[in-house]
Parts: structure tokens; sequence; C-alpha cells
């Protein structure tokens, strides 16, 4: 029984990183955007538990991907979307990639 508490606190290191700057804080505000507070708190509360299980039964140290995971997996997707909104609101908008 000496392996529960490590076990506890290996999940509350793993919550405390989640509660900073990173992707669960994201996640949270991307999913209320079109799902709802409520259920967006269910749907990360589910991906916390989840991340914790496989921490704690593959014995993986946690990393996080960072706030900004999501923008820079989908680069492409998201300046879409993002001309798309600007266009909606009656902007016009030319892409170009900065000078490397």
């Amino acid at each position: 029984m000496l392996a529960l508490p490590v076990r506890h606190d290996a999940a509350r290191l793993a919550l405390a990183r989640l509660a900073r700057r990173s992707a669960g804080p994201t996640r949270l505000r991307r999913l209320a955007a079109r799902r709802g507070a409520k259920r967006a708190a269910v749907a990360v509360g589910h991906s916390i538990r989840s991340i914790v299980w496989h921490l704690l039964q593959h014995g993986y140290p946690y990393h996080d991907q960072g706030g900004n995971y999501f923008d820079t997996r989908t680069e492409p997707a998201v300046a879409r979307n993002l001309v798309r909104r600007l266009k909606a609101l009656g902007y016009t908008v030319k892409l170009e990639h900065p000078a490397a």
C-alpha cells in the first residue's frame, strides 16, 4: 500500500501542471466555445483522467505540449479559419509567408 501516496502525488503533479499555461486550459477554452462550458469541463476532466492513467500505468514522465500546441499542430487550418472570419467581417485578406 505504500505505492498509493506516490501515485496520488504523481496525479497531483500532473493536474498542477495542467492548471498552468498548458494544453489543458487551451483545450477547455476551445471546447467551451463549441460545446458549452459544462460539457467542455467534463471532456477536459476525462482527458486529464486519461493522461494520469497512462502516466501511472506505464511510468511515463509528464510532458506538456504547451498552450499553443493546437495552433502549431494545425497551422494551415488555423490560417484558413482566420481568413474566413476576417472575410466574414468584410476585410480583404492576402496571406504571405515572412521572408526566412
